[in-house]
């Protein structure tokens, strides 16, 4: 599935990736290849995907996130 996150200066990032653990209100969630549509509000917190054999892990302060298509648009504040 595709990852592009994005802040108000720049795409941080955009590429494939396996897997995305987000912080939400109510607890983490982790996206998957063909998860159902979603939109979500982030909380503060550690975003965790898994590209090729690299893990990374970024804090947050928040942003949304949209699940469409095997696209995954993480918008940050």
């Amino acid at each position: 599935m595709t990852l592009k996150i994005i802040s108000a200066e720049k795409i941080e990032f955009e590429g494939e990736v396996e897997q995305i653990t987000l912080p939400g209100a109510l607890g983490s969630f982790q996206i998957l290849n063909n998860h159902a549509a979603l939109m979500s509000s982030l909380v503060p917190g550690t975003m965790t995907f898994v590209h090729g054999e690299t893990t990374t892990h970024q804090e947050i302060k928040g942003g949304i996130v949209d699940v469409k298509d095997n696209v995954v648009s993480v918008c940050l504040y």
